[in-house]
């Protein structure tokens, strides 16, 4: 059972998943992403391709611009790059190293363009110039000098602290000690990285003495600047790129372009493929030349890097979370095998989702041997879209096909085509199942849904274990010592049925549990104690975890700290939800108000709380839940609610709330009672109105920039 239950949502395409499916393909998303993250920045030693590593990113990002609402507080899209490792030393970046986004095709880089031009609020023939430069791939590095002298070096690490790999930054030939002409502060950022024949001539060597090869040059990169030794490093061959900065006591220039002019004339080396660009069109004719020039440059790279070049404009554009606004990687595509499908199976998830998997002939697809790939839902193996469209020119996949496989989309690759001049004689067209594989209850398909899903609810097996597996996971309960192995066990032996009996277990088996326990396979009485100590330590737990522990289709992380922040507390929370069960009541309402829950989400959430209102209890009742927090800072406009409406004239929309969302200030999309201030231009309408009706201060964009000291 266990086999047929992990891994739902993965399968399905990001434009066909449900907000359900999207919660629990988020989460394993995070958790992947995170321990790739580890195995690659922090051991040199990556179990994923980079192919697939960027196409689980990509599909992360996908989702969470599908489902804004859903954005994890562990999201991928929030961190960068791993924990510093222990044998180093730690040093804290003065300003972050972030990552970048992702573009993967023509449409990308014309949408990123097009974003800034939003986000700015530029004509579309207004100038509007990039930098293009390879993607090298190798290890990010970040130089301090101070004085000229450089002072020390540090990895990337999770991007707010890295490793403190100085004495060995100071043993690779292209980076300066010293500095002639340099601001008083600099930081270089850039990336060390190991030319091919130079890898090839290092194997040779590890080889002949008996020591340890390297799977690819950015491994040895990597293993060699990450050594204890820098003697060791010395002897390596490694090189270094720069391409950006960090804090700055001085400006380098007014533009990308010429910043990094200057730091070559300091003495770094950049790449001399850099080019300018001033439109779409020439970004990707210079994507073009740089990819036909790819086998021949000696060092790797995966991809193009686009920077607008004004860097007042990328001052005004700013930061997400973990890349900035204004600039992206175009990376390189994926590639492309045909084999046999040898086999269709259903999974089942969480929510109940049926899901099916081509289970193929294995074939070598990017290095990589593949024998699973996704086939989204019952429609996609049909060869029409969720609208009833045909793809694929309407030619349906069955059993025994020969398809074309790609790895773009996700770490399980999926299926772009059939060859049907190889279908076998006498293959019928796959019929979806109509009830579930593990409880064959009906599995229904609800209209609008892409998906069919078991009814069988948590009497269907597959569910009530995913459901359980959620509640351990690392951004619910995290409760160590119990994972989704452990939980399968346990449910299977009737220790735990619901989450609620996690924390029942001490009563139900009194004093000898530990005693029970330890006499399972792979338990013994250290690793018992410690497991009804972990589960003890997570009794107490915030308001936003615990609301997204429960599982509820639609709530996700983002939703949940959403929920926490409005209502609070636990027993605020609880007494709006058993209120708004009335849609026609001021809690309904006021739940509807709240930015980023809509009426589906809405009706999700209440729909639980009739359903499981009593199990939900018992399970608060056995658990200290605090109080949820507002991050404050000292402006003007810190934990306050506000609203923007009309037309503002001095900076687009988006500018606006990412201003305000900085400065510690939450933005609704709705005038409610919680509203703290509107800020209206030309045009408000319905909005002001309201606003005035409740007594909420309304200000002009002129009043709102000299409030937050930017008039």
């Amino acid at each position: 059972m266990a086999g047929k239950t992990d891994r739902t949502a993965d399968r399905i395409d990001v434009a066909d998943l449900t907000q359900d499916q999207a919660v629990e393909e988020l989460a394993r998303l995070s958790d992947l992403i995170a321990r790739a993250d580890a195995a690659y920045h922090g051991e040199d030693a990556p179990f994923l391709s980079d192919g697939d590593y960027d196409a689980l990113r990509q599909r992360n990002a996908a989702i969470e611009a599908r489902f804004p609402g859903l954005q994890r507080d562990d999201s991928p899209s929030l961190r960068v790059g791993s924990e510093p490792a222990a044998a180093f030393g730690k040093i804290r970046h003065a300003k972050r190293m972030l990552s970048l986004a992702n573009g993967f095709s023509d449409d990308d880089i014309a949408e990123f363009v097009a974003g800034i031009r939003r986000f700015l609020g530029l004509a579309e023939d207004a100038p509007l110039a990039f930098t293009a430069e390879p993607k090298i791939d190798g290890l990010s590095l970040s130089l301090r000098y101070e004085d000229g002298q450089l002072v020390h070096a540090a990895t990337r690490g999770d991007g707010e602290t890295g490793e403190d790999v100085t004495a060995n930054a100071r043993e690779i030939p292209d980076i300066p000690t010293a500095l002639t002409g340099a601001p008083a502060i600099l930081e270089v950022r850039g990336e060390v990285y190991m030319a091919h024949d130079d890898f090839e001539a290092l194997n040779a060597r590890q080889a002949e003495q008996g020591a340890k090869t390297f799977a690819n040059p950015r491994n040895a990169a990597a293993g060699s600047l990450r050594q204890l030794d820098p003697a060791i490093t010395r002897a390596r061959p490694l090189r270094f790129f720069a391409y950006a900065w960090g804090d700055l006591s001085a400006p380098l220039a007014a533009t990308q372009s010429d910043a990094v002019a200057r730091l070559h004339k300091l003495g770094f080396q950049t790449n001399p493929l850099m080019q300018t660009c001033e439109n779409v069109h020439a970004m990707l004719a210079t994507y073009a030349r740089i990819e036909a020039q790819r086998a021949t440059l000696g060092y790797d790279i995966d991809g193009v890097v686009y920077k607008l070049d004004d860097l007042a404009l990328q001052d005004r554009l700013g930061l997400r979370s973990t890349t900035p606004r204004w600039a992206i990687a175009h990376k390189f595509p994926a590639e492309l095998a045909w084999t046999r499908l040898d086999a269709i199976e259903i999974q089942v998830g969480r929510t109940g989702a049926l899901s099916p998997v081509a289970r193929l002939s294995p074939v070598t697809v990017g290095g990589v041997v593949v024998s699973n790939a996704t086939l989204h839902n019952e429609d996609y193996i049909a060869g029409r879209d969720s609208k009833g469209a045909p793809i694929r020119e309407g030619r349906d996949i069955r059993v025994g096909d020969w398809v074309q496989v790609y790895r773009a989309g996700d770490v399980i690759p999926k299926i772009r085509d059939v060859d049907l001049s190889k279908r076998p004689e006498g293959s019928a067209p796959y019929e979806f199942p109509q009830t579930c594989p593990e409880c064959a209850s009906p599995a229904i398909r609800e209209p609008g849904d892409s998906v069919r899903r078991c009814t069988g609810g948590l009497i269907c097996p597959a569910q009530a274990v995913e459901r359980l597996k959620h509640f351990v996971s690392r951004a619910a309960f995290d409760i160590e010592g119990l994972g989704a192995k452990q939980v399968e066990a346990f449910w299977r032996d009737g220790w735990i049925a619901t989450p609620r009996d996690i924390f029942t277990l001490q009563d139900r088996f009194g004093p000898g549990q530990v005693r029970q326990l330890k006499n399972r396979e792979g338990w013994g009485e250290t690793s018992a104690k410690k497991l009804f100590e972990a589960i003890e330590d997570k009794r107490k737990i915030p308001l936003s975890r615990f609301l997204f522990a429960l599982g509820i289709r639609h709530i996700g992380e983002t939703s949940a700290a959403l929920l926490a922040g409005h209502y609070g507390t636990w027993p605020a929370l609880r007494a709006a939800m058993a209120e708004a069960q009335d849609t026609g009541s001021v809690a309904y309402g006021d739940l509807l108000s709240i930015d980023g829950v809509g009426p589906v989400m809405a009706r999700a959430i209440l729909a639980a709380f009739e359903a499981e209102g009593d199990e939900i209890d018992a399970l608060a009742a056995c658990l200290t839940i605090e109080e949820a927090t507002r991050a404050r800072t000292d402006s003007p406009v810190a934990g306050k609610t506000l609203v923007f409406t009309g037309t503002l004239e001095r900076m687009t929309r988006a500018e606006a709330k990412a201003r305000a969302e900085a400065l510690g200030a939450k933005v609704a999309g709705s005038v409610s009672a919680k509203t703290d201030m509107l800020i209206a231009g030309p045009g408000a309408g319905s909005k002001a109105t309201k606003a005035a009706a409740l007594g909420v201060q309304v200000i002009d964009e002129d009043a709102w920039l000299a409030l937050i000291g930017a008039a």
